[in-house]
């Protein structure tokens, strides 16, 4: 008995479609024509801008970003090479290094924070289901209600050169302070300055513009009682951990099961905590599973009729702002910086964000379903290539499968023979 091999794999390569403009264009189409000239008009930018356009200046950033060039040598090298390509992005034309610098010094850093809030507008506007059909393994969908994410990522600097950013003896440090929407997994709020302010200072600011009936999560060390009252009155449930040093008295006991260790309602009785939060305090302690290991962790929240376990999955449901920042820091590569000026590193940060937020508008576009870091290497790979990007999307990848084989061979009949 012979063993048939059949592969279904034969013929053809699926090879992307060619296309007359580069990938990198084909990126860059995703920021509205009018945008650019407009924020540059309202932040008095168009005034300083000789050498390099504004447009220019936003287009060598980005492709900074989705490049990973490692100096401004390396951008206005590169860019120089392709000028001729560059050029037919709405005519962006190459800087020079000390073009590029200056601009990143001078130019108001307002302009790239407003530029990426009216990108992620627009392409929502455009596409009201960008994000939401997002399938985030670790959101708690029994939850019918927006879930906000609060966290910061500290980005380390060059102490010696950056004397705004002091943040300890001998480092430096800038911080992003996000406010992330766990369900499309995208920026609802974000505040870049340095890292020489308490978290807890800026927990006010991050959930101003949150609405009644939503839900934030947020570590301790943005535990404010008197902004915890705040939001308690806002209709606003938080969840977050308890501090060890808090001191309260049990009000009620709750029934406890499985790994839920404690379940209680308290009222904190410090002398200035108990002023700045009269109100009833959910006490949850539970098992927590961390790197293999059963680990008890206390939570606390504002909210006294869900589960205890409800509580616990909201917290964990917080790790997802770390896959975020995971993805603006190791995938763009958001730690080697161009200047070491302030409004520099600003516009570095927002022009980063905007390159995230565009890429992941192509995913959502695209019906990619492997990682964005797959995404950004297939992309980053191939910029000045002519492919069409969604085509090229379709065809990456590397791996074909295995030959199939057919354990058991067909029947060969021949006319004449009995079977």
């Amino acid at each position: 008995m012979f063993k048939v091999y059949q592969n279904f794999k034969t013929g053809a390569l699926n090879m992307p479609t060619k296309n007359k403009f580069t990938i990198f264009k084909q990126v860059m189409e995703n920021i509205p024509p009018y945008l650019v000239s407009r924020l540059a008009k309202e932040y008095e930018v168009d005034k300083k801008s000789r050498a390099i356009s504004p447009w220019s200046h936003v287009a060598s950033m980005v492709y900074a970003q989705v490049s990973h060039s490692l100096s401004l040598n390396d951008i206005c090298d590169s860019l120089s090479h392709h000028e001729a390509a560059f050029s037919t992005i709405r005519g962006a034309k190459p800087p020079s290094r000390n073009g590029l610098s200056h601009a990143n010094r001078e130019r108001n850093g307002d302009m790239a924070e407003a530029l990426f809030w009216e990108v992620l507008a627009s392409l929502q506007h455009s596409h009201p289901k960008f994000g939401i059909d997002r399938d985030y393994c670790g959101f708690p969908r029994r939850f019918k209600r927006v879930i906000n994410v609060v966290d910061s990522t500290t980005i380390q600097l060059v102490a010696n050169c950056m004397d705004w950013a002091k943040h300890r003896r001998r480092k430096a440090a800038a911080k992003c302070h996000m406010r992330l929407d766990l369900q499309t997994f995208l920026p609802r709020f974000a505040l870049v300055k340095s890292a020489d302010s308490h978290d807890s200072a800026e927990a006010g600011t991050l959930c101003s513009a949150m609405r009644a009936g939503e839900i934030v999560v947020f570590d301790k060390a943005y535990v404010d009682f008197e902004h915890l009252n705040e939001l308690h009155q806002r209709d606003i449930v938080w969840v977050t951990r308890a501090k060890e040093n808090m001191t309260y008295t049990i009000v009620k006991k709750m029934k406890c099961s499985g790994k839920i260790v404690k379940d209680c309602l308290i009222r904190l009785s410090g002398q200035q905590t108990q002023n700045k939060y009269p109100e009833l305090i959910r006490l949850v302690t539970a098992m927590v599973t961390v790197d293999g290991k059963d680990v008890q962790m206390t939570f606390m929240s504002n909210n006294t009729d869900w589960a205890a376990s409800s509580l616990c999955d909201l917290y964990k449901a917080r790790w997802g702002v770390e896959v975020f920042f995971k993805q603006i820091k190791q995938t763009l590569q958001l730690a080697d910086f161009l200047g070491h000026n302030e409004n520099a590193v600003r516009w570095q940060i927002w022009t980063a964000l905007l390159a995230y937020v565009i890429l992941r508008f192509i995913a959502y576009a695209g019906s990619w379903t492997r990682s964005f870091a797959r995404l950004f290497t297939a992309i980053r790979g191939v910029l000045w290539s002519r492919f069409d990007l969604y085509s090229l999307l379709k065809s990456c990848g590397t791996a074909k499968a295995p030959p199939r084989m057919i354990a058991l061979p067909e029947q060969l009949y021949i006319p004449g023979f009995a079977g």
